[in-house]
């Protein structure tokens, strides 16, 4: 105990309340968290040896302290208990080692002609929800197919019900034109007040019929055409129409098996072997098994399987934006009527938790937990060493640093050549693995020349000025602040981010990745002094896992405008190709490449393009080949010349 922390006087004081208490160990960090109907008979279990766990008998000689917040009711306790243990990860809590977020597609059903796409974010709006889905890219191959075949738009412009005209138009702003999608049948064009928006209206609620499970009739529709297409002998078109139902069926249809009702459950299913832990859930949706994921969990020493269980279920569904109606549990968790109570609370509706014992509710939760138990013993030592490269990585880094589990981390590198074309790239890893959602580029907007220290300072203030400006409403990647910043470099980068952080009154530890004369990860530079790291560490090997992609990132960025700058060098040169056509195809390409390659009707097809003008670029490229391949022959004829 810490010499003026005196236990016993400290314990006479703990109130008769409900509330949450905090172990602190040597380093004053949190070792433990726990919640107590009435504080004052809790806590002193710890200390007067009425608490014979081994976890307790292990951790207790190492607390140095405690502290304890007051809550209204044991519900609060429970809540408030959920969230420090997610917050600070304390050593000796059971912990659920993944926090994966799952892809839902969200209809904006509230907005006048309503649009499709996919988030992980689920709010509290108007907007209709569907999922959670395991399978991302067959996700998205449904959400681009619905656009398409119902013809949904696709810009995220608000559209008001009237004119059609966009919420630019109302503020006095230049009217956007239609885009390409108009042109290609894709959209009936709302933005400029062209589509019917009793047909609209009718496709959104096919589109919302078929998320809810009804596609037979999409797929039948598909599978006629595949037919014809093969019959036709248009093999290429048939695989791309194969594709498609593919997607809808791994999304929207049966598998498996299904239940006899259609009420969304969460099947839960927990398997024990030797101290690991393993958590099988799987989704049910509308009746149907639409995916299932498994959890590792890290065991606090001596907790059995009630209490393993509740901490899944806290730490699961406290980062779930979408409840189920039911839960099925293998086990009774510990303190259920508090989480029946919370879980039902956070949905907004009554959540039913039970164990079944018999009927079609037992064979689906004997499924799952046949399947926990199967990959707790065939993936064990695999999902072992991947959590030591990452989470086991992040928590050998944060320990060498000195600092809390560092959940998120972003890197910063800068790239240029001579100081043309200054960019930065931000690079964020979560959990040990990166987070490509919200790596992010900078173009530098207020620096001339080469000038790394510059750029950087204007790379980090224009990221966290976002981030402060930020809302609820406006939740993206720059909302989020890490738990640790890596530079890439020394002391010089290192203080220039520091800097930016007292600038704005930002509390955030910084790192800088220091490198040899090879060019290769060396260290870390920490607190005006650079720390070595045992180049066969997991710590060492992340640092320059998020070294080199950061590097990576930034030169991939930078690449990409000198190739459009050439781009736009050349097509300065082309008849007829001014400001906005070259805009266009500089959207529509990637690269000079592709627009060599492109032939006269695609050249037309492109938003601002006459046939006139695709005819020049074609006749442009043509002679320019053309003069390659002569200069070819001339050079090959002096060669010979001169054997």
């Amino acid at each position: 105990m810490e010499a003026d922390f005196q236990v016993e006087e400290e314990l006479k004081k703990l109130p008769k309340s409900p509330g949450v208490y905090l172990m602190y160990g040597a380093g004053d960090e949190i070792i433990y968290v726990g919640k107590a109907v009435r504080l004052d008979r809790r806590v002193p279990q710890y200390f007067h040896h009425q608490d014979s766990r081994p976890k307790v008998e292990k951790m207790v000689p190492q607390i140095t302290r405690f502290e304890y917040i007051v809550t209204a009711s044991e519900m609060e306790a429970l809540i408030l208990e959920c969230n420090l243990i997610k917050e600070y990860r304390p050593k000796y809590n059971t912990m659920l080692k993944d926090d994966k977020s799952y892809p839902y597609i969200k209809v904006t059903v509230g907005e006048a002609y309503p649009q499709i796409f996919i988030t992980r974010q689920m709010k509290k709006d108007t907007a209709r929800y569907f999922g959670p889905y395991t399978n991302v890219s067959a996700v998205r191959e449904t959400v681009d197919l619905l656009k398409k075949m119902y013809g949904i738009r696709d810009c995220r412009r608000r559209v008001d019900g009237g004119s059609g005209q966009s919420a630019e138009d109302e503020e006095g702003s230049p009217r956007e034109r239609e885009c390409l999608n108009y042109h290609i049948h894709q959209c009936p064009g709302p933005c400029i007040g062209a589509a019917d928006k009793e047909a609209y209206d009718a496709n959104v609620q096919a589109v919302l019929r078929i998320l809810s499970g009804n596609a037979r009739e999409i797929i039948a529709s598909l599978k006629t055409e595949m037919l014809t297409a093969s019959e036709e002998l248009r093999f290429e078109d048939a695989g791309r129409f194969k594709a498609k139902i593919d997607a809808l069926k791994s999304v929207l249809e049966k598998q498996n098996v299904s239940t006899k009702d259609s009420e969304d459950t969460d099947i839960i299913a927990l398997a024990c072997e030797d101290g690991d832990a393993l958590v099988q859930v799987f989704f049910v949706r509308d009746g149907k098994l639409i995916g299932r994921e498994h959890f590792y969990i890290r065991v606090a020493e001596g907790d059995d399987r009630p209490q393993i269980l509740r901490s899944f279920l806290l730490q699961y569904y406290a980062g779930t934006p979408m409840l189920p109606k039911a839960v099925l549990l293998s086990d009774v968790p510990e303190d259920t009527e508090e989480i029946v109570q919370w879980l039902s609370e956070k949905r907004g509706s009554k959540v039913n938790v039970v164990v079944p014992q018999k009927g079609h509710k037992e064979r689906l939760l004997t499924l799952a937990m046949q399947n926990a138990a199967l990959v707790l013993s065939r993936d064990r030592e695999r999902i072992l060493r991947e959590e030591g490269r990452t989470i086991g990585a992040v928590r050998e880094l944060s320990d060498l640093i000195g600092i809390p589990y560092a959940k998120r981390i972003e890197a910063y590198d800068i790239s240029n050549i001579s100081g043309y074309q200054n960019v930065g790239s931000m690079v964020v890893y979560d959990g040990g693995k990166p987070l490509r959602n919200d790596y992010r580029k900078f173009r530098i907007k207020t620096v001339v020349g080469q000038d790394d220290y510059g750029s950087m300072y204007e790379v980090l203030t224009r990221r966290f000025m976002h981030g402060l400006a930020s809302t609820s409403a406006q939740e993206d990647s720059f909302t989020r602040f890490p738990d640790l910043i890596l530079m890439d470099g020394g002391r010089g980068q290192v203080n220039i981010c520091l800097k930016v952080l007292e600038e704005l009154d930002l509390s955030i530890p910084v790192c800088g990745m220091v490198k040899d004369d090879h060019h290769r990860t060396r260290g870390l530079y920490v607190n005006n002094r650079e720390i070595p790291i045992a180049k066969d560490s997991e710590a060492f090997a992340l640092i320059t896992r998020i070294q080199n992609e950061a590097h990576r990132f930034a030169i991939t960025f930078h690449r990409s405008l000198r190739s459009k700058d050439q781009v736009h060098s050349v097509l300065d040169e082309i008849k007829g190709i001014g400001p906005a056509r070259r805009k266009a195809l500089m959207q529509h390409f990637d690269s000079i490449e592709q627009i060599r390659e492109a032939d006269v009707e695609e050249l037309a097809g492109i938003d601002g393009m006459s046939r006139q003008a695709a005819e020049n670029v074609v006749g442009f490229f043509r002679a320019s080949i053309g003069e390659q391949e002569a200069k070819g022959t001339d050079e090959e004829s002096k060669s010979t010349d001169g054997k």
